[in-house]
Parts: structure tokens; sequence; C-alpha cells
């Protein structure tokens, strides 16, 4: 007889979605979500999903590409006992390096179908420490005058953290992020630089807002990926937060940012990492005395509810950014989990799996 926890079928299609708007970063900018959904179906009947949000101007992985390599995991993953995924789930991680998102949305679906066959939620894999987070939201890159009326949606939402996406342009981003505390004078901000300035210039806007009176919680990733002494020149001489995301793609990166203490804290990204390999990137940067944020890519409530149980079940996380289903025009996805419009996660309203499925008509051609 065939044990319930073994997989019976997988199958990965494209999982597209219009945007309310652009999305853009200094990066590059996106006017709708395109992604990958993952399924797991159990001999049980139950079900897990998972999602891969491939980021082409940030990592150089195409939804095709990402199609095609989920299509190829799911025979493989065929028969498998997801009972035991430690047995597989490390050597589909080896032949998908090249393919982090995919190899992250296959994992988020076997662990999915297996809580749900267990009939715990998702975070109980984790250790179920908190039950709710509450999310910022982005004020990506545009004009001042979009600035100060995405930064009026989000606090008439009731969210009160903005994530400020800045262009590398001292002046205009100067007076963008102005318009936001001015929006929204009671608001933490953090800045978001995405690898667009030097350190000397990020420092020297950092000390024009502090003179404006504009106190900045969090600095996330000011300079290039690869200049580490522009990231330990920053954590250096700034008092705020500097927090590393494109400079960690790996748990080596980790190491590397607490050897040369080059941030105060990194971005733990279930896209580059993985649920598995995220929870062991929290621990370490955790017990080295590193904060800790919980991120994403362009994302729907798949991927990010994911994300959501990772940072519920270790309780570690300072920092929670996982709005991006905001941006999201119509409905894709149902379930218990959320996000609610105000940015909140309720992990205590989902009593097994992950507690989020995608809509019928989200998933037809």
């Amino acid at each position: 007889m065939t044990r319930g926890t073994v997989i019976k079928r997988c199958s990965a299609i494209p999982w597209n979605a219009a945007l309310r708007q652009a999305f853009s970063i200094a990066t590059g900018s996106h006017a709708s979500m395109e992604n990958v959904l993952f399924r797991v179906e159990l001999a049980s009947g139950d079900v897990g999903y998972g999602e891969a949000a491939p980021a082409p101007h940030v990592t150089g992985e195409t939804q095709n590409r990402t199609l095609l390599n989920l299509r190829g995991e799911a025979r493989k993953l065929a028969g498998k006992d997801c009972a035991d995924y430690l047995s597989f789930l490390p050597e589909l991680h080896e032949r998908l390096s090249g393919n982090h998102c995919a190899a992250a949305a296959a994992e988020m679906a076997v662990l999915g179908a297996l809580s749900s066959h267990a009939s715990v939620p998702l975070y109980s894999l984790f250790g179920g420490a908190r039950t709710r987070i509450a999310s910022d939201m982005t004020v990506v890159l545009g004009s001042v005058d979009e600035a100060r009326r995405d930064a009026e949606g989000i606090r008439l939402r009731g969210i009160k953290t903005f994530k400020i996406k800045l262009g590398g342009d001292p002046d205009a981003d100067f007076l963008r992020v102005l318009a936001v505390h001015q929006a929204a004078p009671k608001g933490v901000i953090y800045l978001d630089a995405n690898q667009s300035y030097t350190a000397e210039s990020i420092l020297r806007l950092l000390r024009r807002l502090r003179r404006a009176h504009v106190e900045i919680s969090v600095l996330e990733q000011p300079v290039p990926q690869e200049d580490w002494d522009g990231m330990r020149k920053v954590t250096r001489e700034s008092a705020v937060c500097v927090l590393a995301d494109e400079s960690v793609q790996s748990q080596s990166d980790a190491v590397k940012v607490i050897r040369l203490r080059a941030a105060h804290a990194v971005n733990i990204k279930t896209a580059k990492f993985g649920l598995l390999r995220g929870a062991e990137m929290a621990r370490l940067c955790s017990a080295a005395g590193l904060k800790l944020m919980i991120g994403g890519m362009l994302e729907s409530a798949i991927a990010m509810g994911n994300s959501a149980h990772l940072a519920c079940g270790l309780g570690c996380f300072d920092f929670v950014d996982l709005d991006t289903p905001l941006f999201v025009r119509d409905r894709i996805t149902s379930g218990p989990l959320g996000p609610s419009s105000d940015g909140i996660y309720r992990l205590d309203r989902v009593k097994r799996g992950l507690g989020a499925a995608p809509c019928a008509a989200s998933t037809r051609p």
C-alpha cells in the first residue's frame, strides 16, 4: 500500500498577474508579475504550492528557464516520500544551483504538502514562535509627487512602515524621502538603494536627511554588492542600521558580512535560499548578533506566505518586507493567510499547510 506522503504528481505553470502600478527600483521596472507556480500532490490528496520569482535584471534567471527546470524536476520528484524530504531536497538544490528560485519553489511545495498532510500549519515545522507579522510597504521609484501620493495611500491602509526605493540621484531621492516623511510624519522609514550609491554619496544623503529631521531606521544595500569596503564604511560611519541584501547570495557571503562587520543586518529571501537554508542562514546571522529582515522578490501570497511562515516559525526577524501581494491588481489567491490590506499576515487562522492557494481563474491559460 502506498504511503500517503508519497508524491503522486507535480506540475509547473506560468504564474502571471497585472500590477496596480509599475514596481520600479534602481535596477529595473516591472509592469506585471511573471513567475512560475509549482504544485505537489501527495497520494493522500494533500497539496502544496510553491512560487518561483525569476528576476532577470537582478539574478539573470528567466521565467522560461525556470518553467523548464521545474517541469524537469516534477518528473524526478514523482514517487519520492516527502516525509523523508532531507533525502532528496539537497540534491534538488544542487541540480538547480543556477536557478535558485526554482529550487525554492519546489521546496516550498514539498514542505507545504507535508504540513498539510500532517494537519499542522507550515510555520510549526520551524518552531511556531509567532502567529502574526506586519509588513512594511514599498514606495517605488518615481517622482516626488508620486512618492507623496503613494505614502498617503500606504498610510490610509494602516501600514506604519514605509520602504522607499532610492535611485542614486541624491537631490531627487532627498525630495522623495522628505515628501514621504511629510505625508506620514509618524511613519517608520526604511531606505533601499538597490546598490545605486557609493559609500561617500549615501553618507552625504544620510547627513542631509538628519539635518532635515528625517529619521531613517534601516538602509538596505547602499552600494554595489561586491563593494565590501563601501559596505564596511557605511556600516562604521552611519548611525543607521545598514542591511545587506544583494551582497549576500550564499551562506559564505553571510559569513563574510559577519567577519568583516560589513552590515548590521541581513535580508533573508526564500527566493535565494529556500526555506530550509533560509532558516539556517537566519540562525547563523542571529547567533552572530546581526538583525534580520524577511524579504522577497516580486511575488504573490504563495511565495510571500511561505516566507511569512518561516519568519513566524523562527521568531527572530526584526524587519518584515513581504508587501508585493498588495501590488497585484486582481485577486489571484485565496485562503486565510493574507496579507490583509494593512499588510498583516495572520497565521493563527491557518490550521494546516500554507493557508493560501491559487484561485481557479488565475491558473487558466
